[in-house]
């Protein structure tokens, strides 16, 4: 059984920046090769915004590409999405999960841009 705990949500003005944390907790190492933080607004889907695979190779959807950098830590376990020149439509609950098939999903952290 592996769980997700996200953390570093908070509330930002436009264009501030903020550091989310993913911990990985499970026995197994394997599922976490692949990586990605996802959000979710009010009455929408997740949406994935950036996946990571190994210790360097990252994608990003479009919207935020150039703002938004995805790593992880020296063991691979925690996972991180530094978001800088935050906009209010970044505003959503987020989550990380393995990627591209997510397994169960953690509370998330909330993350609103508003001035």
């Amino acid at each position: 059984q592996v769980q997700f705990v996200e953390s570093g949500g908070a509330l930002v003005q436009p264009g501030g920046s903020l550091i989310l944390s993913c911990a990985a907790r499970t026995r197994s190492q394997d599922i976490f090769r692949m990586m990605a933080w996802y959000r979710q607004t009010p009455g929408n889907q997740r949406e994935l915004v950036a996946s990571i695979q190994g210790a360097f190779q990252a994608n990003y959807t479009d919207s935020v590409k150039g703002r938004f950098t995805i790593s992880r830590d020296a063991r691979g376990n925690i996972i991180y999405l530094q978001m800088n020149s935050l906009q209010p439509e970044d505003a959503a609950i987020y989550y990380c999960n393995t990627f591209p098939e997510p397994t169960v999903w953690g509370r998330g952290t909330q993350v609103t841009v508003s001035s």
